[in-house]
Parts: C-alpha cells; structure tokens; sequence
C-alpha cells in the first residue's frame, strides 16, 4: 500500500538485468497512478472537497510523511527487510519461484499480502492488546476528512511495519518479480480509487436493478464506500471493520465486513487528536498528557 518507492528499489536488488523490462514496467506504471491522484486531487480541489477540512498540523503531517517517509525511510526499510531475508533464509530459496506462472503467483500473492494485511491492519485498531501498533497507525486516521491526500499520511515507523513491504519482499526474494509488479501497482490503484473523496459507489449500491449485485460484489472487493466506513465514526462509520485494502472477502470470511448506505456520520476517531510531533515520530516522540491540579480543600 506504502511501500511502491521501496518495492522498486529492492526489485533492483533482488532480480538480475533480465529483469530491467520489469523495472521500466513498473515505473511507467507508478507514473500512471500517480498522474491519476493527481488528476483525482484538481478535482477534489476545484469542487471544494479540500476546503475547510484542514487543522493545525495536518499539512505538517503529510509534508512529513512523504518527504521524510516516502523519499528517505522507504528505500531504508526495503534495504532492511531485503538483507534480513538474505540473511535468515536458505540461500536456494532465492529465485525458487521464478518460474511460477503468473496467473498462479499473482492471486497467491494478492491472496497472501491481503491475508496478513487483514490481521496486522486488525491488531492495529486494537489499543488495549496493542497499544503501541494502535499510536504508530492511528494517523492515518486522526484525519476529520477524507480524499487523495489521506493515502500519504502515515506515522514514520509505519513503513518499517506495513505488511505489503514484508510479503512483497519475500516474494521478490523468492523471484516472483511479475507478480509483485502488478500487486504493487494495483495497491496504489486501490488506495487512490477508495481514499479519494469521490463515491460513485453510492449510486450503485442504490440501484434498484444493479444494488443487489454490487453489493454481492463488495463481499469480495473494497469499494470507496467501505474503506471510507473504515475511517468513519457514527452512523456508517466503523472504524473496527473493514481491514482490507483490496479484498473484502477477508472482513466478510472473519466477521468485520461492513457495507454501508452511505458516508459515515464523521470522518476520524472519537479521540482529541495528539500534537502533530507524536502523530509523525511516535514512538520517539511521545507528548505527555496533561495531569488534572490536584485537589485542595
């Protein structure tokens, strides 16, 4: 989901000069999703989506986030995870996949990144089981709105942890580079389609003829409509469903599915927001909390 930069970085790393078409592939398509947020973003602007929505910090946030970490800590991680693997794993695994036909590596990997998404992203909107997991992602839900933007606005320490960079980097060490190619660029795709502000799904889900069948649909694949529930509250707002970022089917097989009728009441959590400092750093960066005076008679 996060992890496109660093996914192409360690393409190079991983797959020999027979597979530099691979790497041109996969930034022409980079530049494609890319020219498509873009294009997503003037209209958001142009039809006041971004007006208003905005407080203090939140561009603060999101300059941090990709220049900090996109441009720099991405390329860190994927150099991290790429050496731990070469250094825990049997050297013969590498390149043992290679020859796998792509229609059976592609789902097996769309089927396995979307599995381990599904449970990491899970544990993360549990603050009492996992409190520290709970702080790093939760900017990107401290957010009160939603459009294309949203997508870039991560904690630091999110792109050591998010799981698509830790599968896909087993599978680029195991040679399965067409597949990871075209699960990375169809990650991008998604977040951009489902976090833009624009629900197109609305229409279809109320169709009298076309409601029903698009609905069966959204218990297998993400629309807008159920990744905006994921980052809502209040009526049609669960931010505890919705875990998976391409596959629905994962929340529908474990319970978490929730396809709504509508936008969410509000966008965000029922939290007062830290300061914008902790929301990028955490955990290095922990603001405490103000201590009620004492009482005095």
């Amino acid at each position: 989901m996060h992890f496109t930069h660093s996914i192409n970085s360690g393409k190079l790393a991983y797959v020999n000069n027979h597979s530099t078409p691979k790497v041109i592939q996969m930034k022409e398509g980079i530049v494609w999703v890319l020219g498509l947020t873009v294009a997503l973003l003037i209209m958001e602007i142009l039809l006041g989506r971004h007006k208003g929505v905005y407080r203090k910090g939140d561009f603060l946030i999101l300059l941090g986030s990709f220049f900090v970490g996109r441009t720099l800590l991405a390329p860190v991680a994927i150099f991290l995870i790429a050496n731990l693997y070469r250094l825990l794993l049997p050297a013969n695994w590498a390149g043992s996949l290679a020859e796998t036909p792509f229609w059976i590596a592609f789902p097996a990997l769309l089927l396995a990144g979307e599995f381990v998404f599904y449970w990491v992203h899970r544990w993360a909107h549990q603050p009492l089981q996992h409190p520290i997991l709970y702080k790093i992602h939760r900017t990107h839900h401290t957010a009160k709105h939603m459009n294309v933007l949203l997508d870039f606005r991560l904690n630091l320490s999110w792109f050591f942890i998010i799981p698509s960079g830790w599968i896909n980097g087993l599978a680029l060490y195991l040679g399965m580079t067409e597949a990871v190619t075209s699960y990375v660029l169809l990650l991008m795709l998604w977040n951009t389609i489902t976090h833009s502000n624009f629900r197109w799904d609305d229409a279809l889900r109320r169709h009298a003829l076309f409601g029903p069948l698009f609905r069966g649909l959204e218990h297998v694949v993400v629309s807008p409509g159920i990744h905006h529930t994921h980052h809502g509250y209040g009526k049609d707002g669960k931010n505890y469903r919705n875990f998976c970022t391409i596959l629905s089917f994962w929340d529908w097989l474990f319970g978490t599915l929730h396809i709504p009728d509508g936008r969410p009441a509000h966008y965000g959590l029922m939290i007062k927001s830290p300061h914008w400092t902790e929301e990028l750093f955490y955990p290095l960066v922990r603001k405490k909390k103000p201590q009620p005076a004492p009482v005095t008679e």
